[in-house]
């Protein structure tokens, strides 16, 4: 934590700002510029309509007061922000969540803060809530199932199950994700993704061996699941986020986004705040504006993702208020299987497990 920048006039005064710090006695003044742990594509750099209210109020400056660190998965962002990386906002998603209270990695949102929290979906809020404290902001939300190139296919999947089908060998590209390779595994042999026992995990295991046949390649970056479908090579992207359908689909390609029999996966990701963060009021300005309603529509309307403040309904497009369900929330718990909170031992043991069906022959 950095000490106030200004030249004191008296020893005193150092001492006691000293001590302050020491002992964690209150909240040093920042140097006006956030570090962020990020999924690419998000920053405001990028797509500053994400942003608004930010961009508007430090206009052609506002860049300067971001830095990004990348991550590809959440068990990458994980690693990194319990080791050497001083990030002062993080965005993982809902089953990561726990980890980081357990562990010390976020301090408790102040709410009052936020004028944009009274229209946050109170469903998602209580996400992240642990011991009836808030320590996530949920941002956004959305699905993972298979993207299909529906003129290349012999036959169009209806199942996760039928990934392990012959006729698609040589074709499949899977996301780079431990986590998500286990839960649509068990997804599509008929498990609870979050209920396993030690047979479960072998037998998944065992499964996911069994498909590297059927697999052309592991994507990581979204980027990758954008452009796998349009090479031909890759038939079937598995775990693609409806971004990359929204992408395939104007592209003009013939694609179709599944809805598979056992269920979509579904996730809710959202920002945290450091217990180190340097600037406090800077990183609850960027998490407000996040949320704004022209924010939110923004999001939605570029990436197809579900908002988690309702009151960017309005200005979605039908279209993907139609394709997201975002008006039926309950078809939507009913018809997707989200993601749950794991223990860090399920996090090493799924982790683990995918290192091993990467590096077997």
């Amino acid at each position: 934590m950095k000490l106030q920048a200004f030249v004191s006039r008296s020893v005193l005064f150092v001492l006691l700002g000293m001590f302050l710090v020491s002992c964690g006695g209150g909240q040093a003044e920042g140097d006006g510029k956030l570090t962020i742990l990020e999924w690419s594509g998000y920053e405001a750099t990028e797509n500053p309509d994400f942003f608004g209210p930010f961009v508007e109020k430090y206009g052609e400056t506002f860049g300067d007061k971001l830095d990004y660190i990348f991550f590809a998965e959440d068990a990458e962002a994980y690693a990194k922000i319990q080791t050497d990386v001083a990030a002062d906002l993080v965005h993982p998603c809902n089953s990561w969540w726990q980890l980081y209270v357990d562990n010390g990695l976020v301090q408790e949102i102040d709410t009052t803060k936020l004028s944009n929290w009274s229209h946050v979906n109170p469903a998602l809020a209580a996400m992240g809530q642990f011991d009836g404290k808030q320590y996530f902001v949920p941002w956004d939300w959305g699905y993972e199932s298979m993207l299909v190139r529906t003129d290349l296919v012999p036959e169009v999947p209806t199942s996760w199950a039928d990934l392990w089908d012959p006729q698609y060998a040589g074709h499949i590209a899977l996301w780079d994700s431990g986590e998500a390779n286990y839960a649509m595994t068990a997804l599509a042999f008929g498990i609870d993704p979050w209920n396993t026992t030690p047979e479960d995990d072998e037998f998944i295991k065992q499964k996911l061996i069994e498909l590297k046949p059927n697999v052309l390649t592991y994507w990581s970056d979204y980027t990758e699941a954008y452009d796998l479908p349009q090479t031909g090579d890759a038939w079937i992207v598995v775990n693609a986020w409806q971004d990359a359908y929204a992408n395939a689909d104007s592209s003009g390609y013939a694609v179709e986004y599944v809805q598979p029999a056992e269920k979509r996966l579904g996730w809710v990701c959202g920002f945290g705040i450091s217990p180190n963060t340097a600037d406090l009021d800077l990183a609850y300005e960027y998490i407000d504006a996040s949320i704004a309603d022209s924010s939110m529509a923004a999001l939605a309307n570029t990436y197809w993702y579900g908002p988690s403040n309702t009151n960017a309904l309005a200005d979605i497009d039908p279209y993907v208020v139609e394709f997201m369900e975002l008006d039926q929330a309950a078809s939507i718990q009913e018809r997707t299987s989200f993601y749950r909170p794991i223990t860090e031992e399920q996090r090493q043991i799924r982790t683990g497990i995918w290192d091993e069906v990467k590096v077997s022959q």
